[in-house]
């Protein structure tokens, strides 16, 4: 059976045990083939973020893209949404950021996006995937086609001014204490140095990466440093990024962090009252509490929810035309400006929003009350249980109690042996009660991973 390498973003795993130079030089040459199309001389970009593994994965796929005659531009430690910019801006036929996000430094991956600067249809990554379990011995380039690799400096620049862009010409952040958290991670310099230049004072934290520190009790998966340091200084704002800065959330000047969901609200807000949404709503995942749908219902805005992952939110902004989508860990998409999750580029609506209107930020980003949430995550179960006849009247019976006041929502972990049971709902009692009957009904079950 071959191998399923690539999950929901892309390749992923313990770093030279699952992402080894072997499979990093397949990848290349793999990916280098399926994106050779035409005559012209072909070229990769190549970003990456600071872990330690990031050196080695590196010089394997460049070995792996000019040795199937493709040109390569190595960026250096850069955001992920920066490399999916600029595979377009530099006009290449394909991007490719090494990182595993917010996993500890351990782990590793390998990102791509094409020349559109969107991540891989799914045919695509098949075929790459096919190609990786491939002889591509008769495939590879002769000596005098072989590929050329350099390294560029200069396009940390090119990614600010494209994140300031975003913004309405007139607004700056002059006057703003500002702490920037960036997880010792893809955001180090990019971050700080694009808010102090729209004139914030800027306070940077896990900015001093050292190969092992990535997101270890920093960034958007540790915000409790961020939220100390903004009250220590006495700062406007909070923002943490995670270790490739696809994702943020926000500590406001109490020290309270705001999720995902919140942010949404108040880009969709800000938004709406300056027509600049697409259309009357934003996309967000089935995990995005009640309460954020019954606020953007309450503004007339409609809700559609996806699948949980970034990569669902952006089809289903792709497909029926919204500008705005995200999920409620910070993954969020500003259409406009750019082709996935974009911290940086999301952090500036925030305080756009939260600079036009002149107040704290714990006014302008607390716009809904969260209804009760519990979320348990019952491992070693698989999807078959879902089909065992206790197990599906449980869940009827967890929908009943809740109706008209909350919901359920059960389904399988699409990268583990595990089962996650959410429920929420007015009544935080009965949020808890249904969790537990259906928790209790799959430890029944006595299906559990091979």
């Amino acid at each position: 059976m071959k191998k399923a390498y690539f999950g929901t973003d892309g390749i992923r795993g313990k770093a030279n045990k699952v992402i080894t130079p072997e499979l990093a030089l397949k990848v290349g040459q793999a990916a280098g083939l399926v994106f050779k199309r035409g005559t012209h001389r072909h070229r990769v970009v190549i970003g990456k973020d600071t872990r330690l593994s990031g050196y080695m994965i590196e010089t394997a796929l460049v070995a792996g893209f000019t040795s199937v005659g493709m040109d390569v531009l190595l960026l250096g430690p850069m955001p992920t949404p920066a490399i999916a910019m600029l595979a377009r801006s530099m006009r290449a036929d394909l991007g490719v950021m090494i990182s595993a996000s917010h996993n500890g430094f351990e782990d590793n991956g390998i990102k791509l996006f094409g020349p559109d600067g969107y991540k891989l249809s799914d045919d695509e990554e098949h075929e790459i995937a096919h190609l990786i379990d491939s002889d591509l011995s008769l495939r590879l380039a002769s000596p005098s086609d072989l590929g050329r690799a350099k390294r560029i400096d200069s396009v940390q620049a090119r990614y600010i001014e494209a994140a300031k862009r975003s913004l309405p010409r007139h607004i700056d952040f002059d006057g703003m204490r500002i702490v920037i958290d960036c997880a010792n991670g893809a955001g180090y310099k990019v971050a700080p140095e694009a808010l102090w230049e729209l004139g914030a004072e800027v306070i940077a934290m896990g900015v001093e990466p050292d190969g092992f520190n990535i997101n270890r009790d920093v960034g958007s998966t540790a915000p409790q440093a961020l939220a100390q340091k903004v009250l220590e200084m006495r700062a406007d704002i909070g923002i943490a990024l995670d270790g490739d800065a696809d994702r943020l959330l926000i500590v406001d000047e109490k020290g309270q962090v705001v999720d995902g969901d919140q942010l949404l609200a108040v880009i969709a807000s800000d938004w709406q009252d300056e027509g600049r949404l697409s259309r009357p709503g934003l996309v967000s995942t089935v995990m995005s509490n009640l309460g954020l749908e019954r606020y953007v219902t309450a503004r007339g805005l409609q809700l559609h929810r996806t699948a949980v992952g970034d990569r669902h939110v952006l089809e289903a902004m792709r497909e029926h035309g919204f500008n705005l989508g995200g999920e409620q860990s910070g993954h969020i998409i500003c259409a406009d400006y750019t082709t996935t999750g974009d911290g940086l580029v999301a952090a500036l609506q925030v305080l756009d929003a939260v600079k036009r209107a002149n107040k704290p930020v714990s006014e302008v980003c607390h716009c809904f009350e969260p209804v009760p949430q519990l979320l348990k995550n019952m491992r070693g179960k698989r999807a078959q249980s879902l089909e065992d006849k206790k197990v599906i009247a449980s869940i009827k019976a967890a929908e009943d109690l809740l109706k008209g006041t909350g919901r359920v929502l059960v389904r399988p972990s699409g990268t583990e042996a595990m089962i996650r049971v959410m429920a929420e709902g007015d009544d935080a009692e009965r949020v808890h009660e249904a969790v537990e009957m259906i928790c209790a009904a799959l430890n029944a079950s006595h299906i559990v991973a091979a």
